[in-house]
């Protein structure tokens, strides 16, 4: 029985990790990788439930509004980052209606053509599409998650940055783009590297770089676009990342177990190479850490998207 004034015993239920977009997505792999650790040291399932829609803002507020005390949240820079930046109307507030529990993963970005197409263009690295993209413009199909997502935004800046023009075709869902890209009936996309590495492997995609400050380990003789694309890609880094959240409501005791549980299950090394194999970059930072790198990131992505000429509302 618990001692008078103890906090109460939780988890008494089974809990819900809802990831706000369609299935095969990096945070659903983030997700899934992670339950088994956290269901072992909290001692209740943890089921994974997509909840897709409006570029992640329909599960996003169904958590932001839950208040059974077991409903947490699967995100990040779309959602907490990209989506406040783009609309004022969004029907959760990512700062007020969440608390931050542990930043999970970086994703890394990774550029990709249909192999296929490169051939026919001679494009065996990434100075070569450029090169190609600058002597035909328009000639080339670019394809993304959606618009204003990640995806949609590395493509925006690097197109900025080199001077180039692609059409821009946005899909429902990073995996539906991946798919035409595979099939030849898009030429190219920045796609989420956890879910590209296996077509990557496969020869399915050709990889020109990878988005973030350094090379994955997942990929190590992939260069980043600074590295391969010359001078105007100086600076480039374009990386998202996923993160466990709780509602606001949840109280202080619970979120800091789960705190300290996330981070604990991410310092384990099985779950770090599983999670490095599959392309992410694993983090494993508390609630302060994930809302600075909140702030830095709002602040980074402003940027970009006034430098690529994005405007909300949306």
């Amino acid at each position: 029985m618990a001692q008078p004034g103890a906090p109460a015993p939780w988890p008494t239920r089974p809990l819900r990790f809802v990831v706000p977009f369609p299935a095969g997505g990096a945070n659903e792999v983030a997700a899934r990788q992670l339950a088994p650790e956290l269901q072992r040291s909290l001692g209740q399932p943890i089921a994974i439930e997509n909840r897709a829609g409006a570029n992640g803002n329909i599960g996003s507020a169904e958590v932001a509004g839950a208040t059974d005390g077991h409903t947490f949240l699967i995100a990040g820079l779309g959602t907490h980052v990209i989506n406040p930046l783009l609309s004022s109307r969004l029907p959760y507030d990512p700062v007020k209606d969440f608390t931050p529990v542990c930043l999970v993963a970086t994703l890394p970005l990774v550029l990709v053509m249909n192999p296929a197409v490169a051939q026919s263009l001679g494009v065996r690295r990434l100075t070569d599409l450029i090169h190609a993209a600058t002597a035909q413009p328009g000639r080339l199909h670019i394809a993304s998650g959606g618009n204003g997502t990640p995806t949609h935004l590395a493509g925006e800046l690097f197109k900025r940055l080199t001077q180039t023009y692609m059409l821009h075709f946005p899909y429902r869902s990073t995996a539906s783009a991946q798919q035409d890209v595979v099939a030849g009936n898009m030429d190219l996309m920045f796609d989420a590297l956890p879910t590209a590495l296996a077509q990557i492997r496969a020869g399915k995609l050709l990889a020109l770089g990878v988005t973030s400050a350094r090379r994955s380990p997942s990929l190590p003789e992939l260069p980043t676009l600074e590295e391969a694309g010359g001078p105007a890609l100086r600076g480039y880094e374009a990386s998202a990342w996923t993160a466990l959240y709780a509602p606001a409501s949840q109280p202080p005791d619970q979120v800091a177990r789960l705190q300290r549980d996330c981070v604990a299950a991410l310092a384990q090394p099985a779950l770090r190479e599983r999670l490095t194999q599959r392309g992410m970059l694993v983090q494993g930072s508390g609630a302060a850490g994930l809302a600075a790198l909140m702030t830095a990131e709002t602040e980074k992505w402003a940027r970009v998207l006034q430098l690529a000429g994005i405007k909300g509302d949306r």
